[in-house]
């Protein structure tokens, strides 16, 4: 027998900006189709393409759902335990 050793989810934060736009969110398939963004996007933190820019902050990533036409901006702590998501699409 295998021995699988599993990966904690990373928790989700948001920015500011972030929220507000979530709370700009009016219909329940919006709203299930960045629910399903942001499992995906807590499961595995890598899945985004990476953002070029500076070195200095955070390496920004960018993650896009062409089905549910979802995209997030967002980067990962260091630890990868929490994802903050910056800006959200739908």
């Amino acid at each position: 027998m295998t021995h699988h050793q599993h990966r904690r989810r990373a928790r989700i934060a948001f920015s500011d900006s972030a929220a507000k736009q979530m709370e700009n969110l009016t219909s329940e398939a919006e709203i299930h189709a960045l629910d399903r963004a942001l499992v995906v996007v807590s499961v595995n933190p890598d899945v985004g393409e990476p953002i070029p820019g500076s070195a200095a902050g955070p390496q920004l990533r960018e993650y896009a759902d062409e089905v549910e036409h979802v995209r997030l901006l967002y980067w990962v702590s260091a630890l990868g335990t929490v994802v903050v998501v910056a800006f959200i699409e739908v």
